[in-house]
């Protein structure tokens, strides 16, 4: 399963354990152990953004896909809008 990640001000659900950085997550529901071990290797991806630099900037500025992910990803705001355009549209 993969999740996408984004950068965040606000209100965060993780925070990189180096620098504080927070982070977004959007997912599938998952129970309470998939969620736990998800986020603990979600924290080794952190980690491993500062072996080359120091600080927020260690980090992706847009939103990333953990596991990576090499492949071509529609956006999720259009995938979504052009089905619901798709579905809506008056006949």
């Amino acid at each position: 399963m993969q999740v996408l990640c984004k950068k965040t001000g606000g209100n965060s659900e993780t925070n990189c354990c180096v620098c504080g950085q927070g982070f977004v997550m959007f997912w599938d529901r998952q129970s309470r152990a998939e969620r736990a071990a998800t986020l603990r290797e979600f924290q080794k991806v952190l980690r491993d953004h500062h072996r080359t630099s120091d600080g927020p900037g260690a980090h992706p500025n847009e939103s990333f896909l953990f596991p990576e992910w090499n492949g071509a990803v529609a956006p999720f705001g259009k995938a979504v809008g052009s089905s619901e355009a798709s579905i809506m549209a008056p006949t």
